[in-house]
């Protein structure tokens, strides 16, 4: 019956794979990015819900006490928040990426005719997407509790790319995080504990000029500081502290510098590290 049937049909022919370009196979996995979110909206939550709890908390609970020299907390903070949701751009990917690896979808990948840098573009340009829906909900968020923009159009686009240069650039610590760790609780514990003093120690909340003198040094040192800074110049919610540190007087050119440092550093390890996992 087999044979008759096999003479019936015919030999079914093996699919031919179409051939394409790097930017199309990272195109496809950013889309399967995204069909996660269709079809699990709570996984917005840490770029809609949280960050929003965030203003709303800092402007009406604990601005209050916090001064800063332009008067106007709301305006000084909103630059702070959106410098700290776009560093932990390097925690989504992080995550995302350690858990593709834990389920054995990485491997799947590597079954497939694709370039193995298409998965690391794809996971890269989805957090990118991802960390910008914050931005966008924070700027809505901010506009309605009196944060404004009060430059040129030129100068707050030029914002809004170096936020996300400095986004980009944090990707690579987590595609350097999340192929280095075993399991999501081992990232969440590392990212944990990096991230969230690498944020607060800096002037994303509070001024710095009031902290203690080896604490502030560390402070304004901190590449997170010059990305906020960066921001508040080019939007004009902020004026320079007089005697504050070389960082923050040119804090544009020194995020973009600290951006493309970062890039040199972390992309050659995580691209090894993440060469390292997948042929074992």
């Amino acid at each position: 019956m087999t044979t008759t049937a096999v003479k019936s049909f015919g030999a079914v022919e093996r699919p031919q794979a179409r051939q394409t370009t790097l930017l199309q196979q990272s195109w496809v996995l950013v889309r399967r990015n995204f069909s996660h979110i269709r079809r699990q909206p709570e996984m917005l939550m840490d770029v809609t819900i949280q960050p929003v709890m965030f203003v709303l908390l800092f402007a009406y609970v604990f601005g209050g006490s916090i001064q800063t020299n332009t008067g106007n907390y709301r305006e000084w903070l909103l630059p702070g928040i959106m410098g700290q949701t776009m560093a932990f751009a390097s925690f989504i990917v992080a995550l995302g990426l350690t858990a593709d690896l834990e389920k054995g979808i990485i491997d799947r990948f590597r079954s497939l005719p694709i370039s193995p840098n298409a998965v690391l573009v794809g996971r890269s340009i989805a957090a990118l997407f991802h960390s910008s829906i914050g931005i966008l909900v924070m700027a809505m968020t901010g506009l309605l509790i009196g944060w404004r923009i009060h430059s040129s159009i030129g100068e707050a686009v030029l914002g809004f790319l170096v936020l996300v240069l400095f986004g980009f650039s944090m990707i690579w610590l987590g595609i350097l995080v999340g192929s280095s760790m075993r399991s999501v609780e081992a990232v969440n514990g590392v990212m944990f504990t990096t991230m969230f003093p690498i944020t607060f120690l800096a002037n994303t909340f509070a001024p710095t000029d009031r902290m203690t003198p080896w604490l502030r040094t560390i402070a304004e040192w901190n590449p997170v500081s010059a990305l906020v800074q960066a921001m508040r110049l080019l939007w004009g919610n902020d004026i320079p502290v007089a005697g504050s540190a070389w960082p923050l007087r040119h804090a544009v050119p020194v995020t973009i510098g600290w951006s493309v440092l970062l890039v040199a550093i972390f992309a050659p390890l995580a691209i090894r590290a993440y060469r390292r996992r997948t042929t074992d």
